[in-house]
């Protein structure tokens, strides 16, 4: 009797025979079930905790002999993509991979131009600390990225990063813009292009993404209209105080991208909204006539998906990320043609997430912050002593939970700790704040000068 329903008729209900004996005649059939509301919405749910249907990938095109990114070298280049998908595609998803080097690798403590201009420098590497990665379709932009300061294994000081890598250098974090808003102006049959920049890049970005689609069986063809679009302009300020090489700035912008749109399937008629909203802060402070830089900085990279139906949710998700970066650097000239630098660096990727599929809500948070401190000398581009130590402390609470808290110093793992445990009352709390992660002290502390050649060589 699976998916069937049962009917019952009740014909010449009663009837009364020659004996004074009642019966009752009943007719009992079957016919299959119509799928209802219920059925049809949880149909849905579950579709959108699958894997897409179809991922296209975008890249530079073969032959090459130099890998597939697509190549970002200034702020005016836009890496274009051109593509199709089925006319039954009725939700899209897009993942893009960012990787920066040479000029921008360290593009959170590029020099302003200003500063370079008014001290002729040369060969330093400009266009300030801000950078993001625009994403458009059809020369309009449908969203952003602001990018978390992955440190690669030779970064700030290499040192720091043996065995413990910094955060990202092995496996990039991607990054998810919602495209179903846009389905009506894309699932005509017709061409049409991505395309990739990076605002004030500087040679060179690394890009390439994934286009998730997720196809409906039950027809060759959907229906879609984008309803609104809005991507707000840069609000940028900057306040700047140097003479000569030493200075302070203070760097802070504002960006919202938010888009609406409609989609009519086998599933229904669904709406889903898009919204991205992100701030930035970076002070600098340049001193000892630029060979002392600090930087601390903070990206906030919020961005929430809603899909509904006119009388009920399909889903929701929402991501809160906040990435935390400060940096010491000083380098000192020890005489006899060595140069002495110190280091501090602290990374911080925080992320809460929620996510509410038609019947169920699940929320978790991520947590995972680096601190570092080391010093090298270097003589004739040979590095000839140096330490680095590293403490890291990673934390997700979410429907299972890891703690994991290890410290190393010069190759040397000085403590391990691991736990499986959710502590009470602490699954959905969720923090930015530095302090209350670290096991170690958040105070600054740096090697004096005189007590560098007392560190154990290399």
């Amino acid at each position: 009797m699976k998916n069937q329903t049962l009917a019952v008729y009740l014909g010449n209900l009663v009837t009364k025979t020659y004996t004074g004996v009642y019966h009752v005649n009943i007719t009992i059939q079957f016919y299959p079930a119509e799928e209802n509301d219920v059925s049809k919405l949880g149909a849905l749910v579950s579709k959108y905790h699958t894997p897409a249907d179809l991922i296209i990938p975008f890249s530079r095109n073969l032959p090459l002999n130099d890998g597939l990114w697509f190549e970002i070298e200034s702020s005016t280049d836009i890496a274009l993509s051109e593509f199709k998908i089925p006319q039954n595609a009725y939700r899209a998803v897009l993942e893009v991979y960012v990787s920066f080097h040479e000029n921008d690798e360290f593009w959170y403590s590029n020099f302003y131009n200003e500063y370079i201009e008014a001290n002729n420098l040369t060969g330093a590497a400009g266009n300030g600390p801000f950078r993001e990665v625009l994403v458009s379709l059809d020369g309009q932009v449908v969203g952003a990225i602001w990018p978390f300061t992955v440190i690669f294994t030779g970064g700030i000081n290499p040192l720091l990063w043996r065995p413990i890598t910094g955060i990202g250098s092995f496996d990039l974090p991607s990054y998810n813009i919602e495209i179903t808003p846009f389905l009506g102006n894309i699932v005509d049959g017709k061409s049409h292009k991505f395309g990739f920049s990076v605002t004030n890049a500087l040679n060179v970005w690394y890009i390439d993404a994934n286009l998730h689609l997720w196809l409906d069986s039950k027809s060759t063809e959907i229906e879609a209209r984008l309803l609104e679009h809005v991507s707000s302009p840069l609000v940028v300020s900057l306040v700047s105080d140097f003479k000569g090489l030493n200075g302070t700035f203070l760097n802070s912008v504002t960006r919202s991208i938010s888009s609406t749109g409609w989609v009519k399937s086998s599933h229904g008629n669904i709406t889903t909204n898009w919204i991205q909203n992100f701030g930035y802060n970076n002070s600098m402070l340049i001193g000892s006539d630029g060979d002392l830089q600090i930087v601390n900085q903070i990206i906030h990279f919020n961005d929430s998906v809603r899909s509904k139906m006119p009388s009920s949710s399909v889903y929701s998700t929402e991501s809160q990320k906040k990435f935390d970066l400060y940096l010491y650097y000083n380098e000192l000239d020890d005489g006899n043609g060595t140069s002495v630098s110190l280091e501090n660096v602290t990374l911080g990727f925080f992320e809460k997430k929620s996510k509410d599929v038609g019947f169920g809500f699940s929320e978790g948070s991520l947590r995972n912050v680096q601190n570092g401190q080391g010093y090298m000398a270097v003589k004739n581009n040979l590095v000839v002593s140096g330490l680095g130590s590293t403490q890291q402390v990673y934390k997700y609470d979410g429907d299972l939970c890891y703690f994991r808290n290890v410290s190393s110093s010069n190759y040397t793992i000085l403590y391990d700790q691991v736990g499986y445990k959710c502590p009470r009352g602490t699954r959905s709390h969720f923090g930015f704040g530095l302090s209350s992660m670290q096991p170690f002290p958040t105070q600054r502390a740096f090697l004096a000068p005189s007590l560098l050649h007392n560190g154990k060589d290399i």
